[in-house]
């Protein structure tokens, strides 16, 4: 079941991206499929290692340098090393070796709310886990419920 569980997620995270950059960009690369796979995963498991009382913003700051650490980990391998030359940012200022920009890595932040939220509604209504619940400041929504104000 756990096998089970980590590939949907994995289909869904990796798909899903493949689709907006196609969207966005008229193209992808089977490589994004499972650097976003394995970023949809680690950005899962936030809720898994941190309180649901951790604050929604806070999720997604740590899931953007998540994301960020691991397209730069993919382009030194698949850009650098290799020289496949999938994507390059040295035109963008304030890049590292034309790997990551902040311009992208803030771009991840609305992918990655939307990770957040779609990882635990996937864990809740397919597999049973608890119900889904975040804070934002002084707000608290739970997923089904309803919303009130600390």
């Amino acid at each position: 079941m756990l096998a089970a569980k980590y590939a949907l997620l994995a289909w869904v995270g990796g798909s899903t991206y493949v689709t907006v950059e196609v969207f966005f960009r008229a193209r992808s690369h089977w490589t994004m499929f499972v650097v976003a796979a394995v970023v949809f995963i680690a950005v899962g498991l936030l809720n898994e290692l941190l309180s649901w009382e951790t604050s929604l913003i806070w999720q997604v700051l740590i899931g953007v340098a998540m994301a960020t650490l691991v397209e730069l980990l993919t382009g030194l391998v698949v850009n650098v090393w290799l020289g496949w030359g999938i994507w390059d940012y040295s035109e963008m200022p304030f890049n590292l070796m034309g790997q990551i920009c902040p311009q992208f890595s803030a771009a991840w932040s609305p992918l990655i709310l939307l990770a957040i939220v779609l990882d635990d509604v996937i864990r809740w209504r397919c597999f049973g886990e608890e119900r889904p619940r975040y804070r934002v400041g002084r707000w608290k929504y739970t997923v089904g419920g309803e919303v009130c104000i600390l």
